[in-house]
């Protein structure tokens, strides 16, 4: 019976290509969008994911997100090495300057300042040059992604030319020297990210009573780091978090006050509309060009279970191919633009068992459609037809 459940779906041809094409659509466009989301989503901490090595961050109570900075006085840091389970604690500054280019345009750039003796919190990978640069007089590391757009030098004819090692930039009115090229996440700003030491970043920012960021802290080796967080609270009055509570922070904050989920579920929500719209129609009228055949196997004795498998069977396997479609198109894409455009693009597993959901409760829909005729047809009405 199965095998002739598949040749009913495979000869006919225009609905059995309609349906997939339905499907792929759907599939690709909530894997797309909800990638993309992901994608946009995971970048709004992606400093957070940079700076691997601390496993604590110490803020102001009020900070509701990594970038809400709300400075600390430097001798926070003393206190925070004080507190029983902290290894070591360092401070890190992070603010926006402003770059001045050759053409005498200017350039929002994020800086880092990293803690002066230790260098904790410096970018993951150089591309060239070494974090231990840092340390010559006046030297930055730029990221590649600034080095070769926002701050890129204007060539004589027009064109754009890449920062490299030994550049100068004009950052706050301070000359300094790029020491290195680095690869970073890219940012949720956009911006041009640009590394120092704690002491140089906090010279080059606007003169302020508090200018510490943030103190990042390891725990110590056998401590838990959420009960050391929990001391530095009681003993500090500050906030501590885990790198993974201070992302889920972020993370809900981006959720709660942007935009962003609205847009996006939008896009998505357009997908499964459009899925069960053409999909489940076409299979219905599918289901009704095929009555005839489902009649002559009730007259023949077929139980109303195995057609109900039949369809089933049926609605699985276009199921199947159209999300095997529409999930290698997503990917594709996103593998073709990620790396060569800011297209924000991350599709973990997750996401990939979502859009299976998706599509497997469209094509569970329109087979409801179809089996709901089925089991009411009588076999009769079909001869005299």
């Amino acid at each position: 019976m199965y095998y002739y459940a598949m040749k009913m779906l495979i000869g006919d041809r225009a609905k059995y290509i309609g349906i997939i094409i339905g499907l792929t659509f759907a599939s690709l466009l909530i894997t797309q969008q909800s990638a993309i989301f992901a994608g946009v989503m995971s970048r709004t901490f992606s400093f957070l994911t940079d700076v691997g090595l601390p496993d604590i961050w110490v803020v102001d109570p009020q900070v509701q997100y990594i970038d809400d900075i709300k400075p600390l006085q430097d001798t926070k840091v003393i206190r925070i090495r004080g507190v029983t389970g902290v290894e070591w604690a360092v401070p890190l500054y992070k603010g926006s300057l402003r770059a001045r280019l050759d053409n005498g345009t200017f350039q929002t750039c994020i800086t880092i300042g990293l803690d002066d003796e230790t260098l904790i919190g410096g970018p993951p990978r150089m591309i060239s040059g070494k974090i231990s640069d840092l340390r010559r007089n006046d030297g930055v590391i730029v990221d590649d992604v600034g080095a070769k757009g926002k701050l890129a030098r204007q060539g004589p004819n027009g064109t754009r030319i890449p920062l490299r090692v030994g550049d100068t930039l004009e950052l706050n009115d301070h000359r300094v020297f790029v020491v290195g090229i680095c690869k970073i996440t890219e940012t949720f700003q956009a911006n041009p990210v640009i590394y120092t030491t704690y002491s140089r970043a906090t010279t080059f920012a606007p003169q302020e009573r508090k200018l510490l960021s943030f103190v990042i802290a390891k725990a110590t080796a056998g401590e838990d780091p959420e009960v050391v967080c929990d001391r530095i609270r009681e003993a500090t009055g500050l906030v501590a978090y885990t790198p993974a509570k201070f992302k889920k922070l972020t993370f809900y904050y981006y959720l709660k006050y942007t935009g962003m989920p609205i847009n996006f579920l939008t896009a998505v929500a357009l997908g499964f509309i459009v899925g069960i719209t053409i999909s489940g129609q076409t299979f219905y009228n599918f289901t009704l060009d095929n009555l005839r055949y489902f009649g002559t196997l009730k007259a023949m004795g077929t139980t109303n279970s195995t057609l109900l498998k039949m369809i089933l069977l049926q609605a699985l396997i276009v199921g199947a191919i159209g999300y095997g479609l529409g999930v290698g198109l997503a990917s594709a894409w996103g593998a073709l633009l990620s790396g060569r455009t800011q297209i924000a693009f991350y599709l973990p597993w997750q996401l990939l068992l979502i859009t299976a959901a998706a599509v497997l409760f469209i094509c569970l829909s329109a087979a409801a459609l179809s089996i709901r005729k089925v089991m009411k047809l009588e076999p009769a009405v079909v001869f005299r037809s």
